[in-house]
């Protein structure tokens, strides 16, 4: 039986309301008033949340280039004092000039009679990609204007076409394969199969003779693909055996190489890089290498492989003169039939979790694309993570 008073305090836990600490609580009249410090930390509280909110309503919260000016200290070979220069490595003569020597990149120089600061851009990496809705479009500040077209180039800022149309990708550790589609352009029905065909973490590249290859290179990076272009490159035994329109050759002029490169890449834009279609006898050549690799290294472009020659100088030359470089470690489609397609990709995947990483091409038939959908959705679920290739590629202005 309960014999408390009414209007006494309970004096046991059980018989106190949730809530009340055992201190009488008032009936009427106003609540104590909240302690300045707990006023104080929720005011702060609320203008972190003010804060969050207004930075993430913005379309590109962080994303602003912030602008830091450098002192830089005169040098006896600097042709205006405080003005920062990179020496380019050495492509082709340019045309209308004579000589091939080095070109000059001003990166960011002070205005005329603006002091000796030079202006250094420092970039947020998540803003050098395109956008995704925008992928299919050029980024003006990278193209060049030619005769023959529209050429590709690095931006005043110091961006390249390598790291603008590169395709993200987690940036995560475990075994990663790349997979390179080439030949798209050659037949239209190939080239819409593997387009519609194959996920947007397959590269694929495009054939510098093929056809409607504008059209094809923006339905492709609406689809999110990432793209390289294919330049024919001197095989042994040509012109027998010839890969096409406007091949770079062993014992052609540095000009006129020159003016068959441009041919190919002013073909589409777009493109994070290139990739050799033959080429055996071409890319064991220093003569004719290293112009080449020059260009590439102007125009801020990443060098595929095909991995098919091995006295191949690629690897040299792409140290040596800065530009990104891959190299195919396997093709699968050598033997077009289904179930050897799929070994071949099943060997792949040996390589990544052995090494890390595996780069495996090969060519726009249909039996490639089935294959490669099929085995992409085997493979993800084995853990494996399909990449594009620039992903797989070691550059030397990254380190």
């Amino acid at each position: 039986m309960n014999n408390r008073v009414p209007g006494s305090e309970p004096t046991k836990e059980t018989e106190r309301p949730l809530g009340l600490d055992g201190r009488r609580q008032e009936r009427h009249g106003p609540r104590n008033p909240l302690p300045r410090g707990r006023i104080a930390a929720i005011l702060a509280a609320g203008c972190v949340v003010a804060v969050s909110a207004t930075i993430a309503l913005r379309d590109s919260p962080f994303r602003t280039p912030a602008q830091v000016v450098v002192s830089t200290p005169e040098t006896a070979d600097a042709g205006q004092p405080g003005t920062e220069e990179t020496v380019a490595p050495a492509g082709y003569p340019r045309a209308g000039t004579e000589g091939s020597g080095p070109s000059i990149i001003r990166v960011n120089p002070p205005a005329e009679g603006e002091g000796g600061d030079s202006v250094i851009v420092i970039r947020d990496p998540s803003t050098l990609g395109q956008n995704p809705l925008t992928a299919h479009l050029p980024d003006r500040a990278l193209i060049e204007d030619s005769e023959i077209g529209p050429l590709p180039k690095r931006g005043a800022d110091g961006r390249r076409p390598f790291d603008v149309y590169a395709r993200p990708w987690s940036g995560t550790r475990g075994a990663k394969v790349a997979i390179v589609i080439g030949g798209l352009g050659v037949s239209q029905t190939g080239t819409q199969g593997a387009i519609a065909g194959l996920p947007p973490e397959v590269t694929l590249a495009f054939a510098s003779g093929g056809n409607s290859l504008d059209r094809w290179m923006q339905t492709a990076r609406r689809e999110g693909h990432e793209i390289v272009m294919q330049v024919p490159l001197e095989p042994f035994d040509y012109p027998e055996v010839d890969p096409g329109r406007n091949t770079l050759t062993v014992d052609a002029a540095p000009e006129e190489n020159r003016d068959r490169l441009y041919w190919a890449l002013s073909r589409i834009t777009n493109y994070a890089g290139v990739m050799n279609y033959m080429g055996a006898r071409f890319v064991g050549d220093e003569k004719a290498m290293r112009p080449f690799f020059g260009e590439l290294a102007q125009r801020g472009l990443m060098f595929l492989d095909d991995g098919s020659s091995a006295r191949s100088l690629g690897p040299e030359m792409a140290r040596s003169q800065g530009v990104p470089y891959a190299a195919a470690d396997l093709v699968i489609d050598g033997e077009r039939e289904r179930g050897a397609i799929l070994k071949r990709l099943d060997e792949a995947e040996r390589t990544a979790r052995a090494q890390g990483r595996a780069i495996a091409i090969g060519s726009a038939f249909d039996v490639t694309v089935d294959a490669v959908r099929q085995w992409i959705g085997e493979a993800r679920r084995r853990g494996i993570e399909i990449v594009p290739v620039s992903a797989l590629a070691d550059d030397p202005e990254r380190g």
